[in-house]
């Protein structure tokens, strides 16, 4: 075993058996070409049977691992899994190491609701080749798993967006969940940025055809509650899709019932909902009073007050989850955006969305909101999958999950991430 000295974050012992794979025939997209002591084997993302081969300790780190923090611990990966975490003295000598340099390990973010970032916007132009811009980008960020998301949109471009979110999770890439469709079943009076002539009443036989384009690509829909009927409610939920509540004005009522009859969280709270009063509660209020709804949240103190967040983490708790929100600048499409410092805004200067990455998401939430490292890390991890029912596989670092892993160091600056057991980015 010898060790590969480099500038970067991460110094990797090379495995023998690693180095046998041949990778030349991988049916997949070709990744950009990054700088890392890699750079001698393919850029492509592994096959299955390739991660198959890998065994290796992830070690010098600190782990924060959904449950506890360990100090002098290894993450044992066997294949595209993590197989256990051991004391470091107690690792076999003769398994290859990659040493984390001193680093936080935290399982890899998972973003449920982002729109474009690395000069892709799905809003505008829902290919594959836009997908592939996305999750490299994330993966610079320390995001592991995605949800592509399209606003209130035409059927057109609603239909592309399904379409590509099928044919590219068929190719085998396992960071985007799915595709969350924002619209178009909102209300106008909570639009927001969204394109009113998209807007559309709920039609089951429309809901239908979205469903069977996807084929299981659809895997979260925001909707306003108060303009969605039972029958298009119960269609969704029979095809496994999340229902979230959001650019609604529901009442307190109107929320509550949502809640008790299949929607499961909702969309950027206080953002294009109907806020808390004394007297009417609104949707705010019926998150807040619901036994199990979770709720999304942008914590770039511009969409919402950073106070704002740490009260709705005390009413929330664990019901509260993380999401970055973030497009990327355009100047064609129904959706045109350009950023004003720390936002972005459409043509008549509406916030549209975020700059935010996850990663300062989570350095946001410890040094404004004033919440704990591994709490605010659970906000980027394991809430948003369990909001999913992802949770037994993902969200964790534990024994049969996933090895999915952001490694990033005191100034909340990743220095790589891991992707099913794989280092996709060496910062």
């Amino acid at each position: 075993m010898r060790n590969v000295r480099c500038s970067c974050a991460i110094t990797y012992a090379y495995g023998r058996a690693r180095r046998q794979v041949e990778r030349e025939n991988i049916n997949c997209f070709q990744y950009p070409t990054y700088s890392s002591p890699f750079s001698s084997l393919s850029q492509r993302f592994p096959t299955p049977a390739y991660s198959a081969t890998m065994s290796y300790l992830l070690t010098n780190c600190t782990i924060y691992s959904g449950t506890t923090v360990l100090h002098d611990h290894a993450v044992l990966i066997k294949g595209s899994h993590v197989a256990a975490i051991v004391p470091e003295v107690a690792a076999h000598a003769d398994i290859d190491r990659v040493d984390g340099r001193g680093c936080n390990v935290s399982p890899g973010f998972i973003d449920l609701q982002i729109y474009g970032g690395g000069g892709a916007l799905f809003s505008v132009d829902p290919t594959v080749e836009s997908l592939q811009k996305l999750q490299a980008y994330v993966r610079r960020h320390g995001t592991t798993s995605f949800q592509a998301t399209m606003p209130t949109n035409s059927p057109e471009m609603m239909r592309e967006a399904l379409q590509a979110g099928h044919d590219y999770q068929q190719a085998g890439y396992p960071s985007l969940l799915g595709i969350h469709l924002e619209g178009p079943y909102i209300n106008p009076v909570k639009k927001g940025a969204h394109q009113e002539e998209f807007i559309q009443q709920p039609a089951t036989d429309a809901v239908a055809e979205l469903l069977t384009i996807g084929k299981g690509a659809l895997r979260m829909m925001t909707l306003a509650p108060e303009v969605t009927t039972p029958e298009i409610v119960a269609l969704l939920r029979r095809a496994g899709v999340v229902l979230s509540a959001g650019h609604s004005n529901a009442t307190y009522a109107q929320g509550a019932a949502a809640f008790k009859g299949g929607f499961t969280t909702a969309t950027h709270l206080f953002n294009a909902m109907s806020a808390l009063e004394s007297r009417a509660p609104g949707l705010v209020g019926a998150i807040y009073d619901a036994d199990s709804a979770h709720a999304s949240i942008i914590a770039d103190g511009v969409h919402c007050d950073f106070a704002a967040v740490r009260i709705s983490h005390k009413m929330l708790g664990k019901r509260l989850f993380l999401i970055t929100d973030a497009v990327e600048a355009g100047t064609h499409g129904a959706y045109r955006f350009r950023r004003a410092e720390n936002r972005f805004v459409d043509e008549n200067g509406t916030l549209a969305g975020s700059a935010l990455s996850m990663m300062d998401a989570v350095r946001n939430c410890v040094q404004e909101v004033r919440l704990p490292l591994e709490e605010a890390l659970r906000m980027a991890t394991l809430y948003p999958a369990q909001v999913l029912a992802l949770d037994d596989e993902l969200g964790l670092i534990q024994p049969g999950y996933r090895a999915d892993l952001c490694l990033f160091n005191a100034d909340y600056e990743v220095q790589g991430t891991v992707l099913a057991g794989e280092l996709v980015w060496n910062g």
